[in-house]
């Protein structure tokens, strides 16, 4: 490399300082004496005395290069020492994984041969060094916790999709996931461990040991005597499980844990170039230290935190000669770690804010000027990839320091303009994962965490019952309850205040990387993070399977709340500059950013479908409304067919060259696998013993890529295509009619906010629903705890054994609810607190509006990604279901407001011709169906406007057989429930005394119907004469279809439990079963509703279906009577053998109902209605009184004749609910058997027999009362109207009927 410091080019070019021989003496400014003293001053002698000004040597700038290279050569001898090769080690110099022969299964391993993922059951790989003699060490990063065996193994091991590292005789190995160690056999030892964690693996080839140590914390020795001699020697090694990852250190950076006396890393550190580095660091620090005082012609020392480089020829100079040696030896990743990252690591330890040392910002301007730009780029990046790695394996101490000096460096170098554009333009998102740096990991073990210290005292609550319900009855808490209550508050309030000052930093990461104020040198940092963001989502969005890619769910939730905190402050700092401007408070997202193809959504489902229909079917209204013309080349491009083709061959490419494919695996995109490595982000080699040609290059990106990305280049957008200028909106083109025309904010934010509910649905949502476990495990616990200390309060004096024993589960239980509760705090700061909970509101708030604003346009709407309304309903479930009881959803500003606009939305949406998606329109559904559930809920879906209501309602009445009807169905019910006969209850009576799988479960509600809703449904039932017939006959045909379904399943079960050999029921099949019961119930509920809400439906016979219907109802209502009442009958047997998954299947549920239809027809009606009902209940010919007898518990005579034996057997009668049926109740259905009674003594008496032949030849119930026409065939009124509803072809002869006409058999005959 040429001497850029020995500088007459360089003093030429800058500062024209003379070279000329005869004014050899002439420096510039500075004097040759002056100099001369400088130039000893800083470079001084390896044992830092300087000798007498007389013995010295003059320097000037001529001569220094040469003084420079002997003062680096002082200690050549000790450096070519360290070249040889150690003794006791075998193998190349470089320790990595061997990647050609020394693995077996399938894996995945980065191009640098250190990090590793598990892609088999049980694969297994080591390294390419192994040792025989001496003391040695290396580390291993854990980037995930679970399923892992690493230590040593000599090369006669031989492991298979079975057995590992441990698992074989001479292989060594401790498991920190099950905390074991293994040889052959296993025995309990160490610790656990979790990801972020650092184990060493120890060897003594000297004494015969092997040990670990967990984050430089000995677990003891776990081997002794291990076998040693002639050919015997030991290779790192590790087996992991699918998915799994780690990666290894065996001296290739400097050990986080180099502490061990006596051992040595695999890897030599590089001895000479650590030593050349370090003294010239001295040089430079020396430079920073002295300054020259040129009036007093004399050395001063500096203050070196406020030193700046200012225009000084010699300072510049002398730091040029300094750079020529420094700044090859800063491209190399050990002594960027080691002596580089250190340094600037020591000036931040002075305290203060960041702001307060530009010595780092002047420092990253020398290296600018004076460095190659590949030796920067390379050490910038060495620098990020070490303080990454620093950050993710910190132990987490009581102050959280370690991770807030990392990160304060790490702001240190982002503040730096140049610095920060190329790290986001090629590191931060291209090789690093970045997204770490705004992670911050739980702590499996909180006794390391110092979190004993931080919350001394624990405290759980008390207020669950043994079934997992907040009792009912709240306890006065007592004095020391209190007491221990407010100390684990006050604990919980110091641990966020600590999580709260990295929370802030990492806020300034972002803030830094959305500055689009710094143009100097190019695009602003927002515009290049906006795109590498864009691309980071797609990565997200586009590989759901492929789990190397994905950012793991932990780390997502924490960078969408640092996100949400960037984003607000430049939101509302921009609403200060431009006032006409939108608060956040009133953030969204405009809708032409859903079809003007600014934005790239990569393949999403759109909620009216693909995107590339929606350009053809809608390109006229795009036209129309928006001002979007679709070019006719694109849409000829983007057909289905094309898309087909792309799949079929990109399917066959991947059968032909499955190599290829599974290459494609570890990541074709050239991206970091997430689970690998932890700070590397190149592509990884892909391992598989069955095809070791695998590990040829990695191929260029192919078809997998073009697939993937296809209108869109993310990567050449610009500030002006994002913000636009001149007349040109950027983001915002082609604003539709209804959208007002006033500034929302930048536009480049806009596009962050979209992003941001993009992260929320790919796997935040998910992540808090997980690790909700956490606090239901600690309520299990105390309910446990609670119950144990009840048990021994009981215990007998006498049974000390007992006792014993109790208080031994008392003591584990205590413990494991001290370690919870602490881990609970930590995850309640992190994850659920208050802060975490307002940033989930504002996103259900911003989706809420919207789609508001979406709506408005009408058929565009069909353009907005499903996520959206994901989203506004994930978020406001995680609000309810996740963040309570510690934050209450109530108290948030504008909360009955937000949750009316939600139910407008649900309301409005979920039977929307615009959205065809059935997975989002049943997602609709359920969410609409758990919001009526709830008292505060459905008031808000009250409070929706009238007009949207009675829509609403209508959709629900809609005829079942067009969609799915079990949820709109369910939502009727739900509006029903505690207005129907004896349908108060929240559990059936005969589960009560069995545990609920989960109290919060919608189905498990209070009752709490809505009367305002109710008289809606009344309204459209009376008022639309169509719309009732069909919605009422649909639902018949359904309970037909689901108690038919119902019955013969039962059949089917009670075969198989009469067989004599032993046989198991299919799971599936007896949950299939319980569910068209429970349809069955709750479609007769429904019809209940509707005779109460509207009984001229049925009763009036001036409208024309309603004789029918009341005839089809009663036929209905006397078969299940017929099926559930009779004696020693199928439903019986089958409901007395309790098997599992039929535990809903019951008497009372279903008898019920029909009486609650029953009584409504026959007793609270007017007396034409009753004689109606009873006329056609009495004609229906299974009709059997003994059915309505049953419900009050009147066994038939013959039964009690015969089953004189069994009189202790119980019969079912509505009497003995008397918690569930109120004495009206009970009263009506006494009068109604008397009514019953009595008409069918005088209908039998009346009734003239009928001959065969005048019978209906389809139901043989009725005589024939109807002529066909044309075709004269005849039959029933009932059968042939029934038939008519669906069909209008003859029942004999399939002509098209055009008329019926009354049939009356002559006298004559």
């Amino acid at each position: 490399m040429t001497s850029r410091g020995a500088g007459t080019a360089f003093s030429r070019k800058n500062y024209r300082l003379s070279t000329e021989p005869e004014k050899s003496k002439v420096t510039g400014i500075v004097n040759s004496r002056l100099l001369n003293d400088y130039l000893h001053r800083v470079f001084t002698s390896a044992d830092g005395n300087q000798p007498a000004a007389a013995y010295r040597k003059h320097l000037t700038f001529q001569n220094l290069q040469e003084h420079l290279d002997r003062l680096l050569a002082e200690e050549n001898g000790s450096e070519d020492s360290g070249d040889q090769v150690a003794e006791g080690r075998l193998g190349p110099p470089t320790v990595v994984l061997d990647h050609t022969s020394g693995f077996e299964g399938l894996l995945l391993v980065d191009d640098d041969l250190l990090g590793v993922i598990g892609h088999s059951n049980f694969g297994s790989i080591r390294a390419t060094t192994c040792v025989y003699k001496g003391k040695w060490i290396y580390e291993v990063l854990i980037s995930s916790q679970g399923l892992m065996q690493i230590g040593w193994c000599t090369l006669s091991c031989r492991f298979n999709q079975e057995e590992g590292v441990g698992d074989t005789p001479d292989s060594y190995a401790y498991d920190g996931n099950r905390v074991r160690k293994w040889n052959v056999t296993t025995t309990n030892y160490g610790k656990s461990w979790a990801a972020g964690d650092i184990v060493s693996c120890l060897i003594d080839l000297d004494e015969g040991t092997i040990a670990f140590c967990l984050n430089g914390i000995s677990l003891g020795t776990a081997f002794d005597n291990i076998t040693r001699g002639t050919g015997m020697a030991y290779f790192p090694a590790i087996s992991l499980s699918f998915k799994e990852s780690v990666a290894f250190n065996f001296g290739s950076r400097p050990l986080r844990y180099p502490l061990v006396e006596g051992y040595r890393p695999l890897q030599d550190p590089p001895v000479a170039d650590l030593a050349k580095a370090r003294k010239l660091l001295g040089y430079l620090k020396n430079v920073i230290h002295v300054g020259i005082d040129v009036t007093e012609g004399k050395l001063v020392e500096k203050d070196t935190s406020m030193w700046q480089l200012q225009g000084e020829p010699t300072v510049l100079i002398t730091l040029a000669h300094i750079f020529n040696y420094f700044s090859p030896l800063m491209c190399k990743v050990y002594l960027v770690e080691d002596v580089l990252m250190t340094f600037l690591l020591s000036i931040l330890e002075r305290g203060g804010a960041v702001e307060a040392h530009p010595l780092i910002q002047q420092l990253l301007d020398l290296m600018w000027l004076l460095m190659e730009e590949y030796e920067v780029h390379e050490c910038l990046k060495q620098l990020l990839m070490s303080l990454l790695r620093a950050y993710r394996f910190s132990p987490i101490i009581p102050d959280l320091g370690l991770q807030i000096h990392y990160l304060r460096l790490t702001i240190a170098v982002l503040k730096h303009e140049k610095s920060r554009k190329y790290l986001l333009s090629n590191v931060l998102f291209d090789v690093l994962r970045s997204v770490v740096f705004f992670y911050i990991k739980s702590p499996l073990r909180v006794e390391e965490a110092g979190l004993q210290e931080l919350i001394p005292t624990t405290w759980w609550p008390n207020r669950f019952t043994k079934e997992g319900k907040e009792s009912k009855e709240v306890k006065e808490e007592g004095a020391e309850e209190r007491l221990r209550r407010r100390a684990y508050e006050r604990g919980c309030q110091r641990l966020k205040k600590r999580i709260e000052v990295v929370e802030g930093l990492q806020v300034q990461i972002l803030k830094l990387l959305l500055n689009n104020k710094d143009r100097g040198g190019g695009e602003a940092s927002r515009y290049i993070f906006l795109n590498k963001f864009r691309k980071f989502l797609q990565e997200n969005a586009s590989n759901r399977g492929n789990l190397t890619v994905l950012c793991p769910p932990e780390y997502m939730v924490c960078f969408l709340h640092r996100l949400i905190a960037a984003l607000r402050f430049f939101w509302d700092g921009h609403k200060v500059k431009t006032p006409a401007a939108l608060s956040s408070e009133e953030a969204y997202v405009p809708p032409q950013l859903f079809y003007n193809g600014k934005v790239d959504y990569f393949d999403l489902q759109r909620l009216g479908g693909l995107l590339s229909h929606l350009k053809k079917t809608l390109k006229d209204d795009l036209a129309a409304k928006a001002n979007v013309l679709i070019d006719p080349a694109e849409l000829q491009a983007v057909t289905m067919d094309d898309l087909d083709e792309d799949e079929e061959s990109a399917t066959s490419a991947a059968q032909s060259q499955r190599p290829s494919a599974a290459l494609a695996i570890g990541g074709a995109l050239a991206r970091p696998g997430w689970l690998s490595s932890p700070t590397l982000g190149r592509a990884n080699r892909f391992l598989s013993t069955a095809a070791v040609s695998l590990m040829n290059p990695r191929r260029p990106l192919g078809t997998l890529e073009k697939i993937k990305v296809r209108t869109l280049s993310v990567e050449q957008r610009t500030e002006e295509d994002i913000e636009g200028s001149h007349g040109n909106e950027g983001l915002l083109l082609g604003r539709p009619p209804e959208e007002p025309d006033q500034p929302i904010t930048e536009n480049s934010l806009l596009e962050v906010l979209d992003g941001i509910v993009m992260m929320y649905n790919l796997s935040v949502h998910q992540q808090l629903g997980k690790m909700v476990g956490v606090s239901d495990d600690v309520n299990e616990y105390a309910m446990a705890l609670k119950d144990t200390e009840e048990k021994i309060s009981r215990c007998p004096k006498r049974r000390r054994d007992i006792h014993e024993e109790l208080l031994k589960s008392q003591k584990v239980f205590s413990e494991k609810l001290n370690h919870l509760s602490r881990r609970l705090a930590w995850i309640n700061v992190t994850i659920y607190s208050k802060e975490k909970m307002q940033d989930v509101y504002w996103l259900l708030r911003v989706c809420i509006r919207t789609i508001e604003h979406g709506d408005r346009t009408g058929s565009l709407f069909a353009f907005m990604p499903e996520f959206y309304l994901s989203v506004a309903m994930n978020s406001y479930s995680a609000l309810k279901n996740y963040f309570s009881p510690v934050n209450s959803m109530e108290e948030l500003p504008g909360y009955e407001e937000t949750l009316m606009r939600l139910a407008a939305i649900l309301a409005k949406h979920f039977a929307d011709s615009r959205i065809v998606g059935t997975d989002i329109r049943d997602s609709l559904m359920q969410a609409l169906a758990s919001y009526v559930c709830y008292p505060h809920s459905l008031r808000a879906v009250e409070r929706i406007p009238e007009e949207q209501r009675i829509s609403m309602m209508k959709n629900l009445l809609a005829p079942y057989e067009q969609r799915p009807w079990a949820q709109t169905n369910w939502i009727l019910v739900r509006l029903w429930r505690g207005c129907g006969f004896g349908y108060r209850y929240t559990r059936l009576p005969h589960l009560l005394k069995t545990k609920p799988e989960d109290a919060s479960l919608p189905s498990l509600q209070k009752p709490c119907p809505s009367t305002l809703l109710q008289r809606h449904m009344a309204d459209l039932l009376r008022s639309d004469r169509d719309l009732a017939p069909s919605f009422l006959n649909s639902v018949l045909n359904q309970l037909n279809w689901a108690f038919s379904e119902f019955i013969g399943m039962i059949q089917e079960i009670q075969q198989a439990a009469e067989r004599l050999e032993r046989n198991f029921v299919d799971s599936r099949q007896l949950k299939v079963c319980a569910t068209c019961f429970d349809l069955s119930v709750s479609l007769l509920r429904v019809l209940e509703m509707t005779v109460t809400l509207a009984p001229e439906i049925f009763l009036d016979w001036n409208r024309p279906s309603s004789e029918l219907l009341l005839r089809r109802l009663a036929q209905l209502l006397n078969q299940v009577l017929n099926r559930v009442t009779a004696e020693r009958n199928l439903f019986d047997r089958v409901v007395n053998l309790r098997l599992p998954g039929l535990e809903s299947v019951d008497h009372y549920p279903i008898l019920v109902a029909v009486t609650g239809i029953l009584v409504r027809l026959l007793v609270d009606t007017d007396v034409q209605g009753a004689e109606r009902a009873t006329a056609v209940l009495l004609a229906d010919p299974c009709f059997q009184l003994r059915s309505i007898q049953y419900l009050l518990g009147h066994a038939e005579p013959s039964a009690l004749a015969t089953a004189a034996p069994a009189a202790d057997k119980r019969h079912f009668s509505l009497h003995t609910y008397t918690e569930y049926i109120s004495v009206e109740e009970l009263a009506k259905v006494d009068k109604m058997l008397s009514h019953l009674s009595e008409e069918s003594k005088q209908a039998a008496a009346t009734t003239l027999p009928t001959s065969e032949e005048d019978l209906c030849p389809i139901c043989y119930a009725h005589p024939i009362s109807a002529i066909f026409r044309p075709c004269s065939h005849k039959s029933c009124k009932a059968c042939i109207n029934q038939h008519l509803m669906n069909n209008k072809d003859c029942f004999f002869c399939k002509a098209t009927i055009t008329g019926v006409d009354d049939f009356t058999k002559p006298a004559s005959s």
